[in-house]
Order: structure tokens, then C-alpha cells, then sequence
């Protein structure tokens, strides 16, 4: 159950940051399209430009919900199921050492053991995207695990999975160099993107409302004071024809 409510979940937040995009290029659109006063006409680009980039990030990463582990709390995470855009960034040697050296610590990995002292413990852990594809090796190898850093590799592995031959048990290894580790960052990178474009298109939006709520208040004075201006050159053509009768 707790599986398949996370999924809806995802599929929503999907949906919104969807229609959100859409809705902000619309309003960009119509923005630049429909005014011409100087107020909408500097606001109707950078709309336009947020929206296109949030669309683009949904299309990006809108892909790679993860693969639930019999028994375990965990997901596991598959390179594949990404778009070809992350996959071909991921697959660049100097991108991903650089995001390696960023993102994949090897104090995660090391720090498991003494997180998780027993067998019993690891197995319940709910570990993170990047310790499931990093730390250890995919689960449809069946290597069984001794305790949260050491696997037995002592015999043929059950999958064709390439991550089966590159996991090491050695500290400086582990899955460091596989497809799952990739995978495991490219989970952590669309979490991290989808919030900041969520935050993003919120706060881009309040500061849309109050400056066109200055925009409104400046429109109103300035017609205020043209009205008082109008009211005064009647008044003085009035004093004008007044003194001219007289």
C-alpha cells in the first residue's frame, strides 16, 4: 500500500509541475501577446523563460520512479529508465567523475556498518538512492550479504547485469564505477530539481503578483495625478474666461 501511495504521489507532483509550466508559458504568451504597456512587456519574457525551463525539466526527468526490493524498504534504481538526456551525461567520463567525486562520498558507504551493527539491521534499512545503487551490488545479482559492507562474490553471479562484475567489496570499489551508482545520482539530482523548480515557479509567481501589483498602483497614481493635472488647466481656463469678462 505504501508503495502504491508513493507512486500517486509522484504522479501528481508530476501532473502539477506539468500544468504548472504549461500555465506559466500561457500566461507569458498571452502576457507579451495581449499588452504593450512597459510593465507586462518586462515581465512576458523572463514568464516565458521559466516556464520553458520547467517544462523542459519535467520532460527530463519524468522518468526513473524505481523498482521495489522483495523484503526490503529501499528501491532500486536502473539507468535505463531515464531519458536519454541523463543517460548520456551519466555516461560521460568527465561528467560523472566530477559528479562522483561531488556527490558519491565514500564515508556513505563506509559509515553503513557502523550504522547498521547487524545483518537484521541492514536488511530493514531504508537506504538512500545513492547508498541502494552505490554501496552495494543490485539485488538480481544474489550475492547474499554478510553484514552492511561485505557481500559473498565467491560464485557466479545469477544476472548478466555488467554492475554484478564491477561491484568490489574493497572500500575505494564498492558500486562506485556501476550503472546502479549512476542511476542512484540521477534519482538524486531529479528530486532535488523538481523541488527547486517547484520552489522556483512559487516564488517567481509572488513576485509576479507584486509587481504587478505595483505596476497597478503606479498605473492608478499616474492617472491620479493626470486627473489633477486636467482639473487645474480647467480651472485656470475658468479664472481665464472669468477675468477676460470682467
Amino acid at each position: 500500500m505504501g508503495s502504491r501511495v508513493s507512486t500517486y504521489v509522484i504522479l501528481w507532483v508530476n501532473l502539477f509541475t506539468l500544468l504548472v509550466s504549461i500555465g506559466v508559458l500561457g500566461y507569458g504568451t498571452w502576457l507579451g501577446a495581449r499588452h504593450s504597456d512597459d510593465c507586462n512587456k518586462f515581465l512576458s519574457a523572463p514568464v516565458l523563460v521559466i516556464g520553458a525551463s520547467v517544462f523542459l525539466m519535467f520532460i527530463i526527468t519524468n522518468n526513473g520512479a524505481g523498482h521495489t526490493v522483495s523484503g526490503q524498504r529501499y528501491k532500486e534504481y536502473r539507468l535505463e529508465d531515464y531519458s536519454q538526456w541523463f543517460q548520456k551525461q551519466l555516461n560521460n567520463t568527465s561528467n560523472w567523475k566530477h559528479l562522483k567525486s561531488c556527490l558519491v562520498k565514500p564515508d556513505y558507504c563506509n559509515k553503513l556498518i557502523k550504522e547498521y551493527k547487524t545483518l537484521k539491521q541492514y536488511k530493514r534499512a531504508k537506504l538512500s538512492p545513492i547508498e541502494a545503487g552505490c554501496c552495494r551490488p543490485p539485488s538480481e545479482c544474489g550475492y547474499p550479504a554478510k553484514n552492511a559492507s561485505y557481500y559473498d562474490l565467491s560464485f557466479n553471479p545469477v544476472s548478466s547485469n555488467k554492475d554484478c562484475k564491477r561491484y568490489k567489496n574493497k572500500r575505494s570499489v564498492k558500486c562506485y564505477n556501476c550503472n546502479s551508482c549512476k542511476a542512484g545520482v540521477a534519482q538524486y539530482l531529479k528530486r532535488e530539481w523538481k523541488v527547486a523548480a517547484i520552489f522556483n515557479v512559487i516564488a517567481f509567481a509572488v513576485l509576479v503578483l507584486l509587481y504587478c501589483v505595483g505596476c497597478y498602483a503606479r498605473r492608478n497614481a499616474s492617472r491620479s495625478h493626470n486627473s489633477k493635472l486636467t482639473r487645474i488647466c480647467i480651472n485656470l481656463n475658468e479664472i481665464d474666461v472669468i477675468h477676460n469678462v470682467l
